[in-house]
């Protein structure tokens, strides 16, 4: 299968997530969901973007992880979480994120470590369109806890009141 037709068979399945496959244009969007500038600071001597954990940040950061060297037209995420809150930052490359609070649903574009893009809890996420130098940042909450996964579209939809 070609890159091509991988990727937009990843979006598709993404976006399909048993509701109709058009996302909604309403500039609310999801509940919650905003990019959150970052400070950043350009020179001769380069790029600098800081985040300072304990203040500059809209919650407490327990736990971080990378998600890199995602196979083309790969997905990661397609879940929520209960109490989990993450800050989504793309440190090289680029991907798509889709979020969906059971109403509203928007894709964001990761492709700049300037600003990350704050995911609270009861928003069901996906990461696609993942670029081959893909490296995402993640910030989270909590320490990882298998039980605030929510791994079902409808138990999600269910969840928040929408099914």
């Amino acid at each position: 299968m070609s890159a091509a037709r991988a990727l937009r068979r990843a979006r598709q399945a993404v976006l399909s997530c048993e509701r109709d496959a058009t996302t909604d244009e309403d500039t609310t969007g999801p509940r919650g969901v905003v990019f959150y500038d970052l400070p950043h600071f350009e020179d001769e001597r380069g790029e600098l973007t800081v985040a300072e954990l304990n203040s500059s940040l809209p919650f407490p950061v327990v736990r971080l992880y990378m998600v890199h060297d995602v196979p083309t037209g790969g997905v990661r995420g397609n879940h929520a979480h209960r109490r989990l809150h993450q800050l989504l930052i793309g440190l090289r490359g680029s991907c798509t994120v889709l979020a969906d609070d059971g109403q509203h649903r928007r894709e964001f574009r990761l492709d700049t470590p300037a600003h990350g893009l704050y995911i609270p809890p009861m928003i069901w996420s996906s990461q696609y369109e993942f670029s081959a130098d893909a490296v995402l940042l993640v910030l989270a909450s909590t320490p990882y806890d298998p039980d605030d996964y929510i791994h079902g579209y409808g138990e999600f939809l269910e969840l928040v009141g929408r099914s």
